[in-house]
């Protein structure tokens, strides 16, 4: 094995690793939920050599692992245990390629970390608005790989949306240049848009083109209290109807959330005097020329007030107050950390569906989470949930855990009902992989099965992956 690592070596610029202690921190998610093995971690320098390793493995039947940020949270760029895989880690495709303010995009190198796309644009004059808790750490050909959400799909959409080209290394190792700044390219079939979300399974992102946009130029937020998820939908549909695209976020989560943050993560307090059963927190944006009245903002807060719709809000006076007011959501998978073990569902449903799933999921899950507490928060503007557990103080942790194929299969059998999904932003991976093959329908499961054979024939790219 090592003379063909030498002969591996000689075919690309970048780094090759073997030594296990270089290697152990691309062999395991960040979670620890998942760890593997492999014969080496391959570096790349260009997307030239991506394609060199492709094919250097597809000549010998290798499995490729592609590996971004490994921020993932589904173990979707782990190794499997066998050790025969290489991992390919694109970190080392950093560069800025190009950035066109007159067309309002970025071209970047697929291993850019996200903070440094966004940066990028800051200092060009524009917004990138793709925007999560790993943004320091991800990479944006993982946030295209997965088709990642964040804070911002209210207004601006989902990773996909977001792009424009792409280009791919094939499984035959052969590089697709797909970079085109095109908003409208009706010249066949939406390769782009197959290769993103897909996990590396269907080819390797080396770069991408990324729609800019305007920057903001003030921002208008909000920390409410209201009694329950649907005073919650009722909340968001005046905002939305009063200030259109100007709705930027709209999060919520529940009393034990923010109880859970200010115990846990130092420097935060209660936004507001009122305690509630549940908050939100909603965000408008302004554009240059395009200013929104702050007096408008208050009526509306005003006027909800007084429909009963909420009990209490805090509007941020400065960036600091806005910023502590999102430190507050954005700090809650850190604080349900703290107090053990997590079993997460990443689910999306209708807007208008969340309040029935919210009534349904409790009461059909009161026998099985006696010693569990809900964490439930998300993305109520675009229908993403995290309906978490926690272990209740005192409570088994290795019980707890036992308890996670039947409460999975309880909450997703319920999102099912309600016109959902088991996974909204955070892919299949091997996490969701089976319950894919479980709820989806053998029609759609043959579909996908078939787009894999065809452009990964040997399954080398990401193999047990999305696809069992």
């Amino acid at each position: 094995m090592m003379s063909d690592l030498s002969d591996l070596a000689m075919r690309f610029s970048g780094r090759l690793l073997t030594d296990p202690v270089d290697t152990a921190p691309f062999l395991a998610d960040w979670r620890g939920l998942w760890h593997g093995r492999a014969r080496a971690v391959a570096q790349p320098d260009t997307p030239q050599d991506v394609a060199a390793v492709v094919r250097w493995c597809a000549e010998r039947g290798i499995p490729l692992i592609p590996q971004g940020g490994n921020t993932g949270m589904s173990g979707g760029a782990t190794p499997d245990t066998s050790g025969e895989a290489m991992v390919l880690s694109l970190t080392r495709l950093n560069r800025i390629r190009a950035i066109d303010t007159a067309n309002d995009t970025i071209s970047v190198d697929a291993g850019c970390v996200l903070a440094a796309v966004q940066d990028a644009a800051c200092v060009a004059g524009r917004f990138f608005p793709l925007s999560l808790g790993a943004e320091g750490s991800c990479t944006i050909g993982g946030n295209l790989a997965t088709n990642a959400g964040g804070t911002a799909v209210l207004r601006y959409g989902n990773a996909r949306d977001l792009c424009l080209g792409i280009e791919v290394v094939t499984a035959e190792g052969e590089l697709w240049d797909g970079m085109r700044a095109l908003r409208k390219d009706n010249s066949g079939y939406g390769l782009r848009d197959l290769i993103i979300g897909s996990e590396g399974t269907l080819g390797i992102i080396t770069g991408a083109v990324l729609k800019l946009f305007p920057a903001p130029a003030a921002y208008q937020t909000a920390f409410a209290a209201l009694p329950d998820p649907a005073a919650a939908l009722l909340f968001f549909r005046s905002i939305a109807a009063r200030f259109g695209h100007a709705l930027t976020a709209f999060e919520i989560m529940s009393s034990t959330c923010l109880d859970l943050v200010i115990a846990h993560v130092h420097g935060t307090r209660r936004p507001l005097k009122t305690a509630a059963a549940w908050y939100v927190l909603v965000e408008l944006s302004s554009m240059p020329g395009s200013p929104i009245d702050q007096a408008d903002f208050d009526a509306a807060l005003a006027d909800a007030f007084e429909d009963e719709i909420i009990s209490d809000a805090a509007i941020a006076a400065s960036e600091a107050q806005r910023k502590a007011f999102w430190r507050l959501r954005e700090s809650i998978s850190e604080a349900q950390g703290a107090i053990g073990k997590t079993i997460k569902h990443d689910i999306a449903l209708p807007r208008s569906a969340i309040p029935a799933f919210l009534d349904d999921a409790g009461a059909a899950l009161l026998d099985v989470t006696a010693e569990m507490i809900a964490v439930t928060f998300g993305h109520l503007g675009d229908g993403n949930l995290h309906f978490n557990f926690s272990p209740r103080a005192g409570a088994d942790q290795q019980r707890f855990i036992a308890a996670q194929d039947e409460l999975n299969h309880l909450v997703h059998d319920i999102v099912a009902r309600h016109g959902g999904t088991f996974s909204a932003e955070h892919g299949l991976g091997v996490l969701r992989r089976d319950e894919a093959k479980r709820l989806k329908s053998p029609v759609e499961m043959a579909m996908m099965a078939a787009v894999k054979r065809a452009l990964d024939p040997r399954g080398i790219l990401n193999p047990g992956k999305v696809l069992a």
